[in-house]
């Protein structure tokens, strides 16, 4: 099985208003996929649709290699966990009790909660009632819950919201170790970039609804066209000067920049603006972060 998730043009509306448009996403078995976008784009939904919390308004989803319908649906999703949203728990009881509840209705071997503890290092914990737990204990939780029964697929919403940076980067280690260690393809949605470039192989970008990139992280990172910072005592001066020798240049974010990288270029600019007697004080090149990318794919900033 080459991908574990295939959507043809899945599409939800709800009424006039169109939340997910014509999704066709594509997850490599074995992945980590970094499912990005701004808050509202329609992450939270996409994951709701895949696990049939709600129906689409068309089109179609492939699961684990099988079409999903309403005959196989519960069949597929036992090979699925999820962590959607904020995990909800009966704080009164132990993380054990809690998690001896789910493998009830999972219907899963209550043998499997010593495992699944391990997985996420909450062993030695699981008598200690919820409501004494962080909220790093309780994502922890949440994700052993998700693992009970083995499953195939993961999908994760946003599982470091609300952590401190230890918490993130623990639950990053935990999530990184899944796909090496048991074969678990794992969606990972966040509208935190620099969280996606740190543990996914491949990411699908959304936003208003549309996927408008889906690719490795490696090639995401292709689209990091390096250019070429100018430091002058009189950048507006040395803008003109460039685009009268027809050099590629432009003004952003209070930076002179050369939109190219070519030596002969560059030597081109510094000689044109020291002939025109404007002091160019340095020159360097800079890479687009992921941010950056975000922002000319999308053409706006993004909720960080």
């Amino acid at each position: 099985m080459s991908s574990v998730i295939m959507t043809d043009s899945l599409t939800k509306q709800y009424g006039k208003k169109t939340v997910v448009d014509r999704l066709n996403l594509n997850v490599p078995a074995g992945s980590i996929y970094g499912f990005l976008g701004p808050n509202g784009a329609g992450k939270s939904t996409t994951l709701k649709l895949l696990l049939g919390l709600i129906r689409p308004t068309k089109g179609r989803m492939m699961l684990l290699g099988r079409e999903v319908g309403r005959k196989n649906r519960l069949a597929i999703l036992a090979r699925t966990g999820s962590l959607i949203e904020s995990p909800a728990y009966y704080g009164h009881l132990s993380g054990e009790e809690n998690l001896k509840i789910i493998c009830t209705l999972k219907n899963v071997p209550v043998k499997e909660i010593d495992r699944v503890l391990k997985i996420v290092r909450m062993d030695g914990q699981q008598q200690k009632k919820v409501s004494q737990y962080s909220l790093g204990m309780k994502q922890r939780l949440g994700l052993a819950a998700a693992l009970l029964g083995n499953p195939d697929l993961l999908l994760l919403d946003e599982p470091t919201n609300g952590l401190d940076p230890a918490g993130i980067q623990e639950m990053r280690k935990l999530i990184c170790s899944l796909p090496k260690q048991y074969g678990i393809t794992i969606v990972v949605s966040s509208h935190l970039l620099s969280e996606i470039d740190q543990i996914a192989t491949h990411v699908g970008i959304i936003d208003q609804g549309k996927l408008i990139f889906q690719d490795t992280l490696a090639s995401l990172h292709e689209h990091s066209k390096s250019r070429l910072i100018l430091h002058t005592d009189n950048d507006s001066a040395a803008l003109k000067v460039l685009k009268q020798a027809k050099i590629p240049a432009r003004i952003r974010g209070g930076q002179l920049i050369l939109s190219t990288k070519e030596d002969a270029l560059a030597a081109e600019a510094a000689a044109a603006l020291v002939h025109s007697g404007i002091r160019l004080f340095r020159i360097y090149e800079q890479q687009m972060s992921l941010e950056d990318i975000f922002l000319h794919l999308t053409g706006k900033q993004v909720s960080l």
